[in-house]
């Protein structure tokens, strides 16, 4: 007998894949490829050496993070998008040669007092409707001018802005964003507003930059698989049968009782719960993959363990796979039925969920 504890499976030859047909999404666009929160939980240090020659650059959300690539060899640009925190990082920032965006007074002015060995790339964040990070509307040309004017930071400034609602296909807000970025920026700099709901739904914003999150990895930004069919799961959840257990009608499975049989059947039990990241609440009817077929979560899911129902007819036996989502059962569909976003689910695997790279 073997068992596979809980582990997250990672296909380099998805991720390339995926990269490949975003660039042909978008021919004539840059790409920041969306390394944060450990690469959407897909281990950052593989990620971005699996695809640094096929990208511009990577952006993430944090200095250490930044940091950790460069440690890793990585040589390729770096951009913090949400800027820097404390202006005793400028110098990091500087002398590791990573990109900066700017959205706030206080980072201007930490800028233009900051003694640097050489000046930073800096982006200039425009709040176009977000209302998140940013500078409003009013304040592009101040902001322009004194970045411009600062010896801190490297000519030909660049611009950004995040849309808001880029995954509802019926909205206009997400024009009206791009019509106010185009018209505050005036062909100044290079810009970039898509992400990855931009890069799919809306061609119009493809412009001199994109930066793919979500998309890279398989998983759809607005959790239809339908959107990202040409694209591969990068990661596949797998765990494995622990223990077949015969169930007579009428018997509980798991705490509280919360579910019962309806008839006689087999019960699974599979290496993996909430401790490895797997929602507490998922509830009974949620489908995993074992041996080629779905077969549902039944009971509330242990720290450790969840329990499925094979069938009174089932042969599968212990140290048999299963795959709680990735190839063959999309992570939108586990995210539907969860009521979480996909985002979350990749994110809060915990570190017991081994990871096995592939390919």
């Amino acid at each position: 007998m073997h068992v596979t504890p809980a582990t997250a499976r990672i296909s380099s030859s998805a991720l390339r894949h995926n990269i490949q047909t975003i660039k042909q999404k978008a021919p004539h666009s840059k790409v920041i490829a969306v390394v944060k929160a450990n690469a959407y939980g897909h281990g950052v240090e593989f990620v971005s050496s699996a695809i640094e020659k096929d990208v511009d650059c990577f952006g993430v959300a944090r200095l250490s993070e930044a940091l950790k690539l460069r440690s890793n060899g990585i040589t390729k640009p770096i951009l913090l998008l949400e800027g820097f925190f404390d202006e005793n990082d400028l110098a990091v920032i500087a002398v590791n040669n990573i990109e900066t965006v700017v959205h706030n007074q206080e980072q201007l002015d930490a800028l233009q007092r900051a003694t640097l060995p050489n000046p930073i790339k800096v982006w200039l964040k425009i709040d176009t409707g977000m209302h998140r990070l940013g500078v409003n509307l009013a304040q592009v040309d101040k902001f322009y001018q004194a970045l411009k004017n600062c010896p801190n930071v490297q000519p030909n400034i660049r611009f950004m802005s995040h849309f808001s609602r880029a995954d509802e296909r019926q909205s206009n807000y997400t024009n009206l964003q791009l019509e106010r970025f185009l018209s505050a920026v005036n062909q100044r700099g290079e810009r970039s507003i898509a992400a990855s709901g931009g890069i799919l739904f809306w061609q119009n914003s493809h412009l001199e930059w994109i930066r793919p999150g979500i998309i890279m990895y398989g998983i759809s930004p607005d959790n239809n698989p339908d959107s990202v069919q040409d694209l591969a799961p990068v990661m596949s959840l797998i765990s494995s049968l622990i223990a077949i257990r015969p169930l007579k009608k009428g018997e509980p499975v798991g705490y509280g009782g919360a579910w019962q049989s309806a008839k006689d059947t087999n019960i699974g039990i599979v290496a993996i719960g909430y401790g490895d990241g797997y929602p507490r609440d998922m509830p009974t009817g949620t489908p995993v993959l074992i041996n080629g077929r779905r077969v549902p979560v039944v009971g509330r899911v242990s720290m450790d363990m969840l329990a499925v129902d094979l069938g009174a007819e089932s042969q599968d036996s212990v140290g048999d796979e299963v795959v709680l989502w990735g190839n063959g059962l999309p992570i939108e569909e586990i995210a539907e039925k969860s009521g979480l976003l996909t985002y979350e689910l990749i994110t809060k695997l915990t570190p017991r969920v081994l990871t096995e790279y592939v390919d």
